[in-house]
């Protein structure tokens, strides 16, 4: 069964939820894997305002709108 026991962070739910892989998004923003693993699973990470910036690119070129205050605490 597909996450049974994986620890996620909120922006971690959101993309499981819509059925994003994070590589996806990894590969768009430039990012590095220990980055966006940290943003997925860590509940106590918060990125940088320029790698939010990167990520939310990705996002809107997938067509979604979302908001960093949404899915970090800030």
């Amino acid at each position: 069964m597909f996450g049974l026991g994986k620890r996620r962070s909120r922006f971690g739910h959101f993309l499981d939820r819509e059925g994003i892989a994070q590589e996806e998004v990894r590969q768009k923003a430039g990012i590095g894997h220990g980055t966006m693993t940290s943003m997925c699973n860590d509940r106590d990470y918060a990125p940088r305002i320029s790698t939010w910036v990167k990520v939310q690119r990705a996002l809107r070129s997938l067509g979604y709108e979302v908001d960093r205050e949404d899915y970090f605490d800030c």
